[in-house]
C-alpha cells in the first residue's frame, strides 16, 4: 500500500511554495525586536480568525499568540509577563505604553470545553484539562481574563488590557472591554 503523502502533493509543499514566492520580495529583514504598536495580540487558534487579516497586522506591528479560545491562560500570562518585562528593559527609562489585545470569537471550539462530559473525555484521553479554556460567556470571560492579568502580580499596572470579539460571520471585531490600564 502506497504512502498517500508520498503521492499527492502535501499542504507543506503549498506552504512552502508560498514562502518561496513571499522570500522572493523580502525587504523587512532590519525590523526591530520590539513591535511596532508595542502590542500582544491574544487569540484562538482557529484558522477563521487570522489577526493580520482581521486586524490589519502586518510583519512587525504586534506580537500575535494564539491557544484555544483566546484566554489568559498560566502560559499566555507568563508570556504577557515576560514580554512587557522585555519591552520595558528594552524601552529603558522612558517606557512606553504596551498592550495587550484579547480577541475572542463567535462559534468558537473553546465552548464545546465547557460541557463537563468533554473534558472528561479530552482528560482521559489525553490527561489536558480543558477546564481553563472553557468558553461560556464571551463577555464574563473577557472580562474574567482582564481580571486574571489585574490580580497578576508580574503584570505590570501600567499595561494597557482591551477585550474584543471577533464574528466569524460578519468579520466585525467587537469592543467589550476598552483599552485601559490595569491599574
Amino acid at each position: 500500500m502506497s504512502n498517500p503523502a508520498t503521492t499527492h502533493p502535501t499542504s507543506t509543499t503549498a506552504l512552502k511554495d508560498r514562502n518561496r514566492l513571499f522570500a522572493e520580495g523580502f525587504s523587512d529583514a532590519d525590523l526591530p525586536i520590539l513591535p511596532k504598536l508595542r502590542t500582544v495580540v491574544l487569540t484562538c487558534v482557529d484558522a477563521r480568525v487570522d489577526p493580520a487579516h482581521v486586524l490589519g497586522i502586518d510583519l512587525g506591528d504586534a506580537v500575535v499568540m494564539r491557544n484555544n479560545g483566546g484566554r489568559i491562560t498560566d502560559e499566555a500570562l507568563q508570556e504577557i509577563a515576560t514580554l512587557a518585562f522585555m519591552v520595558a528593559m528594552l524601552d529603558g527609562d522612558s517606557p512606553g505604553p504596551f498592550e495587550v489585545m484579547i480577541m475572542q470569537h463567535t462559534q468558537c471550539g473553546a465552548e464545546r470545553f465547557a460541557d463537563p462530559q468533554f473534558q472528561r473525555v479530552i482528560k482521559g484521553k489525553l490527561g489536558i484539562d480543558v477546564a481553563g479554556s472553557a468558553i461560556t460567556d464571551h463577555e464574563e470571560c473577557l472580562r474574567n481574563d482582564i481580571e486574571r492579568l489585574r490580580n497578576a502580580p508580574e503584570v505590570p499596572p501600567h499595561v494597557v488590557v482591551s477585550g474584543f470579539i471577533y464574528d466569524v460571520a460578519t468579520g466585525q471585531a467587537r469592543e467589550i472591554v476598552p483599552a485601559a490600564a490595569l491599574a
